[in-house]
């Protein structure tokens, strides 16, 4: 079992630049299931004043772990993709100790593999996350050719020339990790992701690891609210939020997040990704966040998500 783990591990961990840059392993594999961890990391830290990791490095392990659980279901191996993952939030994680994740393929059609999976830190019966994935099938797996890339893209876009550091006077770990940044604009931020080597989780197409465009999404949706939640005139929300939220501000409330889910509609390419968000509805209690990701055009995203969370007094 020894020398499998090794191979696993230099074939999907050390040819994957994102798994082999956060140090991710395989600890496990069997019969459409998959084990891995995640050591331990102050990059992982999400929110300083509670001292709780982020979330995204929860995602990206689950998102990781399974896509080994369908590898292990699969009777001879072939190309897949995840086509929609959700992630429920149990308890805080902390960044000192190791993340563990446990996935299983439990059922598998001709087209489709569905996968769930806890994810852990010192006690397996206590998970601090669970998670539940569909992938499709025998997705294309050959490098994009100029013409395959072209295609498609539309009307072409042009995003804003300004872009910031995010909350660069008490800069979170995980959002700097990843190199998220924001460009304000009039209504709302605009959030972006510049490409960057290890970000690639696919390299044959290459494409940007799904766990880490679920990252940025949820990051976004989280700084959004923030923002809103806070007085007008903020460096992620110039000027007065929009309309029907006026009042909510000052500080107030604060969000931990509850769930998280996201589609995935096309491959992210190696290049800069955006991201936009809705708040959908804020009340007493919890509030929910829509997030569209695109790269080429906005009217052509590839990956929608949303999430819920619950308001919650600010650290002190």
């Amino acid at each position: 079992m020894s020398s499998l783990l090794d191979e696993l591990n230099r074939l999907f961990v050390g040819q994957t630049p994102h798994m082999h840059e956060i140090g991710a392993r395989i600890t496990a594999v069997g019969r459409a299931r998959g084990s891995m961890t995640l050591p331990a990391s102050p990059q992982w830290l999400g929110d300083r004043a509670r001292g709780w990791l982020h979330p995204g490095a929860l995602t990206v392990l689950a998102d990781s772990t399974c896509g080994l659980a369908v590898g292990a279901a699969l009777a001879e191996r072939a190309p897949f993709a995840t086509l929609d993952l959700r992630m429920d939030y149990l308890r805080p994680a902390v960044p000192e100790q190791d993340l563990h994740c446990d996935a299983h393929c439990f059922r598998l059609t001709r087209h489709v593999a569905f996968v769930r999976a806890e994810v852990w830190q010192t006690e397996r019966e206590q998970p601090i996350a669970v998670a539940q994935g569909s992938f499709m099938l025998a997705t294309a797996s050959g490098a994009r050719t100029a013409a395959s890339q072209a295609a498609g893209d539309g009307q072409a876009w042009q995003p804003p020339a300004a872009s910031e550091a995010v909350l660069p006077a008490d800069p979170i770990p995980y959002v700097e990790f990843l190199g998220i940044r924001v460009a304000p604009q009039a209504g709302a931020p605009l959030f972006r992701l510049p490409f960057q080597d290890k970000l690639i989780g696919n390299p044959h197409l290459p494409a940007l690891h799904g766990g880490v465009i679920a990252a940025f999404a949820e990051t976004a949706a989280t700084l959004h609210l923030i923002a809103m939640l806070r007085s007008p005139g903020t460096e992620l929300w110039p000027g007065a939020p929009p309309a029907g939220v006026e009042g909510i501000g000052s500080g107030a409330k604060f969000p931990k997040g509850i769930d998280f889910s996201i589609d995935y509609l096309r491959s992210g390419r190696p290049e800069e990704t955006f991201a936009a968000c809705e708040v959908v509805r804020v009340g007493t209690r919890a509030a929910l966040v829509q997030v569209r990701c695109w790269q080429k055009n906005p009217a052509q995203p590839i990956a929608t998500a949303r999430a819920h969370f619950l308001l919650t007094a600010p650290a002190g």
